[in-house]
């Protein structure tokens, strides 16, 4: 057990260090998803959906994707969540909507990343969040 935790701490700071090395720390996570979600919220169509599921509680949605994002981006380990049965709940949600929300993710990144590689970085990652979240909230086999 001793060599499976070393090698999970040595991962974990092989990604912080990859990502520190792009540009990619604590500031800029606040950055992307504070720009990201302000755009969502202005979206006429995404908008309502989120205001419809979040409600009043802004504040706490933003710092719990903080801190999913600084998990995704470099394994900081704060995100605890379920993100699948939450979005489950969300009947008025189509596979379209997750194009839109990728689209502006992309576009926040493009205006907000320190490089294209950060770009790229969260963008591979976004859309297997995305694809994940659609297999499990639309297919039924």
């Amino acid at each position: 057990m001793e060599g499976f935790v070393q090698a999970a701490n040595q991962r974990r700071e092989q990604l912080q260090a990859e990502a520190t090395a792009m540009g990619i720390d604590d500031d800029y996570i606040s950055l992307l998803v504070d720009t990201f979600y302000t755009r969502v919220r202005q979206d006429s169509v995404l908008g309502p959906i989120f205001e419809k599921a979040i409600g009043d509680n802004w504040g706490t949605h933003l710092a719990k994707m903080k801190d999913f994002w600084a998990s995704v981006a470099f394994n900081a380990g704060r995100y605890t969540g379920k993100p699948v049965p939450k979005h489950q709940k969300l009947n008025d949600v189509t596979p379209q909507h997750f194009t839109l929300w990728l689209s502006l993710f992309r576009q926040t990144l493009e205006e907000t990343a320190p490089s294209d590689e950060v770009v790229t970085y969260f963008m591979e990652r976004a859309e297997r969040i995305a694809k994940s979240l659609q297999l499990a909230m639309f297919y039924k086999p």
